[in-house]
Parts: structure tokens; C-alpha cells; sequence
């Protein structure tokens, strides 16, 4: 490039710029392009957890829900057949074995489902609290509305249509059908105790939909098991109940993850897989055991360290104690899908269900 002088205009030429270097660190880059082709630009959440470095955990399998809910319901059918079976006598249906052991599993299945959550995130206290309020009404359920009413009315009349239509064995799958139908109520049990003691209508939607479907199944494969197993010594009889209680709890656990729409992955500490699903319109997050996200084994956090708050499609976030979002501390904040939280040893990722 020549010099300038004497007013002569200052010319630049295609060498001028090839010669010129640009420092890769002093460029900003504001926008990418993705597989598509569309464009994707950067966010203030993207450049924020570049600051910060956190390590995930990796999730254990306890702390799935579809897990702990059909271990829940497993152990309960199966503890009640335990109770009951001494007292089962073939084709004696008034001996009280025959009364009580459907009453008595789904009663013990609803115990399950109220209290494996606050189990497996270790909060005895809470565990205590839900297992007893799940107690009376998994009775009034099992003993006096499900049973004795709903369930046998079903059956009688799946049954009757069953027979009518000429299917007149066990063996037919149309009778297999029929039980199955009539124990979807039994899952649905399960369900309504699973949302009551969770404080959460939605809650309970979801554990009636998924409890229905899995004691259906369930009960559709009673009858098969029991000519497989040809009933000796009630063997036919434990299968068949610990299966429908395992179907009922995995299906409860399966509808409430397809279906949530808010919620809290723990990508860092004891809980790394665990996820909270926000149903409630103020969740607390502490180290007391009664708060709705329990942290544990961590001194720093305080009985009440934090509130998520839900109003319309607005989720809040309220700090009492120390949080950081893509390591930055932040006392209020409007979370939005991907925010990265980390409370004490703990590490959160919010994510929600994106509408079409």
C-alpha cells in the first residue's frame, strides 16, 4: 500500500488484506450454523457454564421411578399373598384367606406406593409420614370401595358376556380379558393413594392411568400363569399377584416420566439420576426431611435453601441460602429449559416439555 500524501486518496489493495492477522482469540463468534443449515446463535446460558465446570454423577437405577414404584408394588402383593395364603382354601371362596388377600394386597401395594419415593431420597421421616397416611386410605380402597363393590361388579359382568359369547373355560383368552379388565381397578388404587400423599391431582392422574394400565396387564396374565404353574402349593398364585403389582407399579412410574411436563434432573451428588417432577405450585428444596426435595449429607445447606415457585408457565426460582446458576450466585431467577442449578454438592438441570 503506497503512502499517503499530499492528499492522495488511500488505496487498499486485494494483497493489502491477505496480509492482514487476525488473533483466533479476539474473535466473538455470535452465531453457528447447525446440521440444518438454520442458524444458531449463542445464549447467555451458554456462555455462563462455560465459566464453570461441573462433574455428572452417573444415575443409578434405584432412583428411577418406574424402579422403586414396581419394587413397591412387588413387595406388596407379594407380602400380602404371604399373609393371606394360609388361609386360601380352593374353591372355598367364604374361608378368610379368599376374603382378605385381594383387599390385603391392594392395601399393602398402596403403602408401597406412598412411601418408595421418600425411601429411595432417604427421608425415613417423610417416608413414615406417607406410609401412614396410605395405610387407611389403601383400607377404605382395598377392604370396603374396590373389592366388595367396583371390582367384583367388572368381573361378574365381563364374565357373564364372556360366557354368553360362549367362551366358557379359563383357558379362553376372552376370560383373561375380562380379569384384566376388572383389575385395572385394583392399579387404579394404587394411583389415587400415589397422588393424595404426593399433594398433586396431576400426580394422581398420571399413577391412576399408569397403575390401570400395568394391573391390567397384569391381570390378563393371572390365568396363563396359573395353568404354567398348575397352582402348586400357591405358587400360581404368588406369581400371578407379585407380577400385577410389579406391571402396576412399573406403568405408574412410565406414565408419570411420557407425561411430566416440569421438572429437576440431578446431574451431580447422591441423588445423580434422580429427577423431581414439578407438580406442586410451591416445591421446597432444604435439609429438612419434610421438604419436598430433600438434600442430604451436606452441611452447607440450609432447612429451607431454596423455593421453586409455578404460576401460569412461569417457573421462579427463590434463594434463602447460597445457589448458583452456570456458576454465577442468583437469589431470584425465571428458569428456563437447560438452566444448570448447583446447590451445596448437588447439581440440577431444569428441563421442560417444549409445546407444539
Amino acid at each position: 500500500m503506497p503512502n499517503p500524501g499530499n492528499g492522495d486518496a488511500i488505496k487498499i489493495t486485494a494483497e493489502d488484506l491477505a496480509g492482514v492477522a487476525v488473533q483466533q482469540s479476539a474473535v466473538i463468534s455470535t452465531a453457528g450454523q447447525s446440521s440444518s443449515g438454520a442458524k444458531v446463535y449463542g445464549t447467555i446460558n451458554e456462555t455462563a457454564e462455560q465459566l464453570v465446570a461441573v462433574s455428572t454423577d452417573r444415575g443409578s437405577i434405584l432412583l428411577q421411578g418406574w424402579f422403586y414404584l414396581g419394587v413397591a408394588g412387588l413387595l406388596g402383593a407379594l407380602a400380602g399373598w404371604a399373609i393371606a395364603e394360609p388361609g386360601f382354601v380352593d374353591a372355598r371362596g367364604n374361608h378368610w384367606g379368599n376374603i382378605v388377600m385381594i383387599p390385603l394386597i391392594i392395601t399393602l401395594m398402596c403403602i408401597g406406593f406412598g412411601a418408595s419415593e421418600s425411601i429411595v431420597e432417604r427421608s425415613v421421616r417423610k417416608a413414615l409420614l406417607r406410609g401412614a397416611l396410605a395405610l387407611p386410605l389403601g383400607i377404605l380402597l382395598g377392604f370396603i370401595f374396590i373389592f366388595d363393590f367396583m371390582a367384583n361388579i367388572i368381573y361378574n359382568i365381563a364374565l357373564r358376556i364372556c360366557f354368553e359369547a360362549g367362551a366358557q373355560s379359563f383357558k379362553n383368552p376372552a376370560v383373561w380379558i375380562a380379569r384384566g379388565i376388572a383389575w385395572m381397578i385394583f392399579g387404579a388404587a394404587g394411583g389415587v393413594v400415589y397422588g393424595i400423599v404426593g399433594q398433586s391431582s396431576k400426580k394422581g392422574m398420571y399413577g391412576v392411568l399408569g397403575g390401570a394400565l400395568g394391573a391390567g396387564l397384569g391381570g390378563f396374565l393371572f390365568d396363563p400363569i396359573s395353568m404354567a404353574t398348575h397352582n402348586i402349593y400357591g405358587v400360581s398364585r404368588a406369581t400371578g399377584f407379585a407380577l400385577v403389582g410389579l406391571a402396576t407399579g412399573v406403568g405408574m412410574g412410565l406414565v408419570e416420566s411420557a407425561l411430566k411436563d416440569r421438572w429437576l434432573y440431578v446431574v451431580a451428588g447422591p441423588l445423580a439420576g434422580k429427577q423431581f417432577i414439578l407438580y406442586k405450585s410451591e416445591t421446597t428444596i432444604g435439609s429438612r426431611q419434610e421438604s419436598d426435595i430433600y438434600l442430604f449429607k451436606d452441611s452447607n445447606i440450609l432447612p429451607r435453601h431454596a423455593t421453586i415457585t409455578l404460576s401460569g408457565a412461569r417457573v421462579m426460582l427463590l434463594a434463602t441460602g447460597p445457589v448458583l446458576w452456570g456458576g454465577q450466585p442468583v437469589h431470584n431467577r425465571v428458569l428456563q429449559d437447560g438452566d444448570l442449578l448447583q446447590i451445596g454438592r448437588y447439581a440440577f438441570r431444569y428441563k421442560e416439555k417444549h409445546r407444539s
